[in-house]
């Protein structure tokens, strides 16, 4: 079995790569990404990195020239901030030349990789199942494109698996916990709302095994909500992290109401002069005050995934990993 990974040289991609690489069913990986850092390298006879831009229609034919049986899209751009051209190139435009050329050469399922952004509304959301109504106007362009690329594929004549992770953690994390520290280190991160709010942290080993077995599942068409199932109060999970790190606590609370406000205007005049995303974003403020959990029993009975790792466990594989790989 031939597996072309995309989106292989980031956090998610990379460790599907080192997950997968030890499948004794699979014999080769086309894993593909814009750049490769030694980091995120995985060295072994079975992986084949050939790099480029998925907009590209050759390059992106390319990749099937080998033979693939199991596309695995993890190729994004995730940002709360942004054109909504610049997503469309993407994560639509990127999404079509995949479909296109797995349709071209009979691959046998398709997997992509989705976000629970598409089910945003700015409210406390508890227990949000796969059929739970989506918010009839997107929070942003990546919510936006992110729902328009799963549409293109189940209207496709593939067979495929979406999977909708919740806050992926663990060694290797360079999007959230990373950027909560930096600003943290910058004086910027306050408690946001009334620290109160339950989220779902979910460990990107956990992840990584539920695509190896949405490779295999015999449900497929089907979409699943991934998360530890087990919720955590987002901020004393921050302020753990920070103590790890040897970081005094957050403390101070700003009113959601005012911190909503404050992002309105902000993104207002970001874009009446310059486009460029401002300190705060309604998305990020929401997303930081709100409470956040799935529902997970689909993933269980029809993926059989069951979470092996805990949240205290990724976030302790993070502190070990940051504290090896960066100097602040």
């Amino acid at each position: 079995m031939n597996v072309l990974i995309t989106g292989a040289t980031g956090f998610l991609g990379s460790r599907i790569v080192e997950h997968l690489v030890d499948e004794n069913k699979i014999n080769h990986i086309i894993a593909t990404g814009r750049k490769l850092s030694e980091i995120n390298k995985v060295t072994s006879p079975n992986v084949e990195y050939i790099l480029g831009d998925l907009q590209d229609r050759d390059f992106t034919k390319k990749l099937f020239e080998k033979g693939i049986d199991i596309v695995i899209n993890c190729a994004s751009l995730s940002s709360p901030w942004g054109s909504y051209k610049s997503f469309f190139d993407s994560n639509i435009t990127t999404q079509k030349n995949l479909i296109q050329e797995s349709v071209n050469n009979s691959v046998k399922r398709f997997i992509y990789i989705s976000s629970p952004s598409i089910y945003f509304n700015f409210k406390d959301s508890l227990n949000t199942q796969e059929n739970t109504p989506l918010p009839k106007r997107m929070v942003n362009n990546y919510a936006k494109t992110k729902w328009m690329a799963e549409r293109i594929l189940s209207e496709s004549n593939l067979p495929y698996v979406i999977l909708r992770p919740r806050a992926l953690i663990g060694r290797g994390d360079t999007v959230i916990m990373p950027r909560l520290i930096r600003s943290y280190l910058e004086g910027k991160l306050k408690i946001m709302g009334s620290g109160n709010n339950e989220v779902d942290l979910t460990p990107v080993s956990n992840m990584v095994e539920a695509v190896r077995l949405s490779i295999f599942t015999p449900n497929y068409n089907e979409a699943y909500n991934i998360s530890n199932g087990e919720p955590v109060n987002l901020w004393n999970s921050i302020n753990s992290i920070l103590k790890d790190l040897e970081l005094p606590a957050i403390k101070k609370k700003i009113p959601y109401p005012v911190l909503y406000m404050v992002a309105v205007i902000m993104e207002y005049k970001s874009r009446l002069l310059n486009g460029k995303e401002p300190i705060l974003t309604r998305y990020s403020v929401g997303v930081l005050a709100k409470s956040f959990t799935f529902d997970i029993q689909k993933a269980k009975k029809k993926l059989n995934y069951h979470p092996k790792q805990t949240t205290a466990q990724a976030m302790d594989e993070f502190v070990k990993w940051y504290k090896e790989n960066n100097n602040d």
